[in-house]
Order: structure tokens, then sequence, then C-alpha cells
């Protein structure tokens, strides 16, 4: 795991992506918003192409940052379970323009989706 930075930053943009940087966090973040609580099986299938040590990685960075909390329980074998936090449901707010930002542009130059994406189905609403 990298070394987190704690600033200073140029800027607020700069700061958010400080806690959303890679490929992965933003996305386990909306498949939690999405889901809500998720073991950690759940979360793999749901993050089509995300290696085991990847969302291992991703998951203790999000938790970390506060984003992500995470709850063990003392059965044989443990469970453990994710949920986002308050912290990280205000961050899935502030996202929310960029991902219709993106659906806009998937639109525009006629990208392919990812099978199983969290993009609503067609005809739904975003929330």
């Amino acid at each position: 795991m990298g070394e987190k930075r704690s600033g200073p930053y140029f800027c607020g943009i700069d700061a958010a992506m400080d806690v959303i940087g890679g490929k992965w966090k933003s996305l386990i973040a909306w498949e939690l918003e999405t889901h809500g609580v998720r073991r950690f099986g759940e979360l793999r299938r749901g993050l089509v192409g995300v290696s085991e040590k990847m969302l291992i990685q991703q998951l203790r960075e999000l938790e970390e940052d506060g984003i992500v909390d995470r709850e063990v329980y003392p059965e044989v074998p443990p469970r453990v379970e994710y949920r986002l936090t308050e912290l990280g449901s205000a961050l899935n707010a502030a996202l929310a323009p960029l991902g219709v930002w993106g659906r806009e542009r998937i639109d525009r130059i006629g990208a392919a989706r990812v099978h199983g994406s969290l993009e609503p189905e067609e005809g739904a609403t975003d929330s």
C-alpha cells in the first residue's frame, strides 16, 4: 500500500483525488451505495475484473479514509461485511454529476459498456 498523503493540497479536487484515486475506489463506493451492505465475495462479483489483492487493498484504503466501514462477526468461518459510511454516501453524492458526464461521454463516443456494470437498466432513472 502506498504512502497516504495528508496535504498540503493545491485545491479541493486534489484532496478528493487523494481519497478516490485509482480505478476501483469510486466503483466500490457506487457498488455499496447501490446494493447496501456487501460481503467480500459479493463485492468481487459485482466489480467485474478486479483482482482479490486489489480489492483488499482498495477496501483497506477506503476504510482508513472513513469512506467504508468494515465489520467482522465472530463466527466460524468469520463473516466480514462492508458498508458505506455517511462520509462515503456524501462522496457518492459529490461524484454523481461526474457519473452523468461520463454516461454522456459513453453515448457521445459510442463506447461499449461492461456486462454486469453498475449502470442502471435501459429506461431506468438515475437516483
